[in-house]
């Protein structure tokens, strides 16, 4: 169950993850079937500060499990584009070769490389919030998670019974350390939503609050407290980190409409 929580720190926190991170995720699920469904997101790893400019590198990320398959169906939003797009999905072939698996996290990564070049063929271009380096959970953060709840939200595309569509939605549900030291999810997630961001707040005093995102949440494994793992931003940047610089090259992911 969420914990308890001021309804004025919910909804702040709730304002401040779309302010944030509104324009960050997509869905996507197996082409032509009935799932699986997932929520994939943008990320932003910060290699270096400069006096001027900041280096980084964008990627894609989401559960290893969803990703098994060659043929997905992402679901473009019009917000994310300048101007808008000119089609509402997209099939990206060769779907499970493009992703690199995390070793022992359940976390799948992709560069955004081929995202960019899609954009630059149809005269249009991303815009987009990625999750940056200033809100992804750090060592210090996830250590500080107890086995008492924090109330926590999944940005997330969840099915619409009936049409499946895929609006973004916000899931209120609780993060908490199970007694193996893991960070779980308590509460439903429903169908489409791992993958997923997840966010919580950290109360500062003075009404304040720092809005951390804890990781992503992925597939149910039958364990204690709602049973959704998180992969915690800690442990992925230190994978991220030893990901060599990928050199741009020609892929045909992103030309064939649906």
């Amino acid at each position: 169950m969420p914990s308890s929580q001021p309804p004025s720190l919910g909804k702040a926190t709730i304002d401040a993850v779309l302010a944030h991170a509104g324009r960050a995720t997509l869905a996507f699920q197996w082409a032509h079937h009935t799932g699986p469904y997932a929520t994939m997101f943008w990320f932003n790893e910060l290699l270096e500060v400069g006096e001027d400019t900041d280096t980084i590198r964008q990627f894609l990320l989401t559960a290893s499990e969803v990703t098994r398959f060659s043929l997905a169906e992402v679901t473009l939003r019009p917000e994310m584009f300048d101007p808008g797009p000119t089609a509402e999905k997209l099939a990206m072939t060769d779907f499970a070769q493009g992703w690199t698996h995390l070793d022992g996290l359940g976390v799948a990564v992709q560069t955004t490389v081929g995202l960019h070049a899609y954009a630059a063929r149809k005269g249009v271009r991303w815009d987009t919030q990625e999750i940056t380096d200033g809100i992804a959970a750090r060592a210090e953060d996830i250590a500080a998670l107890t086995s008492d709840p924090v109330t926590a939200y999944a940005l997330a595309h969840d099915v619409a019974p009936g049409t499946g569509k895929r609006e973004q939605a916000i899931v209120v549900g609780a993060l908490a350390r199970a007694s193996d030291g893991t960070i779980r999810w308590g509460g439903e997630l429903p169908a489409g939503c791992v993958g997923a961001p997840v966010f919580y707040s950290v109360p500062m005093g003075d009404d304040s609050f720092r809005l951390v995102c804890a990781g992503l949440a992925l597939p149910a494994d039958g364990q204690a407290f709602g049973h959704h793992p998180i992969a915690t931003f800690d442990t992925i940047r230190t994978a991220l980190a030893s990901l060599p610089t990928p050199t741009p090259r020609p892929r045909r992911w992103w030309q064939r409409r649906i």
